[in-house]
């Protein structure tokens, strides 16, 4: 196995910012969903295991894609290609479809606006491990674009 260029490997700070980002996306959403217990928030649907690995992927990926880019940024890169096409709108897609993908579907007051209780339990309720299989797709998958655009000599 190679070792990164040192033009690709990510600086201190570039680091710090993706823990703070996979820290804050862990607690955020966590605390808001009720994954996390806490006195103000309770959760109406049974945690379950999927929802927690679910939680910490998004966290984790949040967190390596903010690195990246970071260290992305931070190079001199004369045609923008790498942050100018986009992937930070799908990289918030992903964000929003894991935090969906985590939530309690009859406490999302939007989703409880637009559908009855019953309707989000029946048909999107069993949809959610798939949703937060897509959305942790994403972000995995725009994770693996960008480094292959950043370095087409590395190995996969």
């Amino acid at each position: 196995m190679t070792d990164l260029a040192p033009s690709i490997r990510p600086g201190r700070r570039a680091v710090a910012w993706g823990v703070a980002t996979a820290v804050g996306v862990f607690s955020l959403f966590g605390l808001v969903t009720g994954l996390v217990p806490n006195p103000l928030y309770v959760r109406m649907v049974p945690r379950t295991p999927t929802d927690y690995l679910l939680l910490a992927l998004t966290a984790l990926l949040a967190g390596a894609y903010v690195t990246q880019r970071l260290a992305a940024a931070s190079r001199e890169d004369a045609d923008g290609r790498l942050d100018g096409d986009g992937a930070d709108r799908w990289a918030v897609g992903g964000l929003i479809g894991g935090f969906l993908a985590v939530g309690c579907p009859v406490c999302n007051a939007v989703l409880l606006a637009l559908f009855s209780s019953s309707a989000l339990m029946t048909y999107f309720d069993p949809l959610r491990p798939l949703l937060g299989a897509l959305s942790v797709a994403l972000l995995a998958g725009l994770i693996a674009v960008r480094r292959r655009r950043s370095c087409p000599t590395c190995e996969p």
